[in-house]
């Protein structure tokens, strides 16, 4: 009689727990991506796998195709509790000490990611004239200030450095914004993201943005992530490198990690050129601190995709959004395993949705 493999045996659990499975996930976004593109059409995730599916958010991209760079805004015009957790040792972030549980605000309106290196950071001005325009923000009687918190990836190495998200580029993606499933791969803050640069950029691959969402028992955990790594993307249901650093040939995957442990010497690095950002979204209600724990425990999701993650080249940040649309109390240890969970998927998603560029080749064309 044959033995169920570990993936069957965690399928079976969730299944019983009421989980939709969203990827079969990670396997599942391969064949919804290849089927996609062989279809000419652009890589959008199918209904019920996107972080919009969390009731009071929206999504919009802006992509400038000249480079290419961009950037994502996640919009919650109602206001959400948010936290954060930064693990990377070259972050670049906008209002990250106004999510501390200690300090005051309590919600914010909209979360920026933007590519562009630290002049990404302006795109989040462009959000908060967009929510100023429609009164939204935090009532201070004389004017309303949107709180829009940021975090950025250097992506100037792709292209022509004097092009990067602007504020007109952060108006124009929440002009955009929508509640549908927003597209994949190389779209705004994941336009121009790389993956695998511990060898040099000339053996790295494309990266992109992916999303993903989990439905369990009337709640909703989302994600949205750009991943731009310095370390090998894997799927963690295979163990196997999905992309990164590539053998000195072009033609295949080096596995950096293994490539380090034979003693391969790793040449010059210039720190902050990676950075992987992203957002979780529940409908739960959470506090502030406990929003910060979801953020926290997201990462794990970083954790198990990406090799070697949270590096001193990398500024990976993760945000946590709470909407309370949901009339579900909160269980944060399983909104918090969850969220990881989704985390992953959505990495998984962004790589493989990823069309390759001249001399940067996606997962699908290796």
């Amino acid at each position: 009689m044959r033995r169920p493999t570990r993936r069957e045996v965690l399928g079976g659990a969730l299944a019983a727990t009421g989980v939709s499975v969203f990827g079969e996930s990670i396997h599942g976004a391969a064949e919804d991506i290849a089927h996609r593109k062989s279809a000419g059409s652009s890589v959008t995730p199918r209904d019920g796998h996107a972080i919009t599916d969390v009731a009071g958010i929206k999504v919009g991209h802006f992509t400038d195709t000249r480079r290419p760079t961009g950037c994502t805004v996640i919009l919650t015009e109602d206001g959400a509790v948010a936290g954060v957790d930064v693990r990377g040792a070259a972050p670049g972030t906008r209002d990250t000490d106004l999510l501390n549980p200690i300090n005051s605000v309590q919600t914010v309106h909209a979360i920026m990611l933007a590519g562009g290196s630290a002049f990404g950071l302006d795109a989040a001005t462009g959000a908060m004239r967009y929510l100023e325009e429609r009164s939204i923000g935090f009532d201070m009687r004389v004017a309303r200030v949107p709180i829009v918190p940021a975090a950025i990836l250097f992506d100037l190495g792709i292209g022509d450095a004097k092009i990067r998200p602007d504020a007109e580029a952060g108006y124009k993606a929440c002009k955009a914004a929508a509640t549908t499933a927003p597209a994949e791969g190389n779209v705004g803050a994941g336009a121009g993201a790389t993956v695998g640069k511990l060898f040099g950029m000339t053996r790295a691959m494309k990266g992109g943005l992916g999303t993903a969402a989990i439905k369990l028992d009337g709640l909703t955990v989302g994600a949205i992530v750009a991943v731009n790594a310095i370390g090998d993307v894997f799927d963690p249901s295979t163990g196997k490198p999905v992309a990164g650093a590539r053998t000195k040939d072009g033609k295949s995957l080096l596995n950096s990690m293994a490539a380090i442990m034979r003693g391969e010497p790793l040449p010059p690095a210039l720190a902050g050129a990676a950075t992987t950002i992203g957002v979780v979204a529940t409908d739960v209600v959470l506090t502030k601190a406990q929003a910060s724990k979801v953020a926290q425990m997201a990462h794990d999701g970083l954790a198990r995709t990406i090799n070697p993650v949270h590096t001193a080249y990398d500024g990976d940040t993760i945000f946590a959004l709470a909407t309370g649309k949901s009339s579900k109390p909160a269980n944060l240890t399983l909104i918090g395993a969850l969220a990881a969970e989704v985390m992953a998927q959505a990495v998984v998603r962004a790589v493989r949705a990823a069309r390759g560029i001249p001399g940067l080749p996606g997962a699908t064309e290796l």
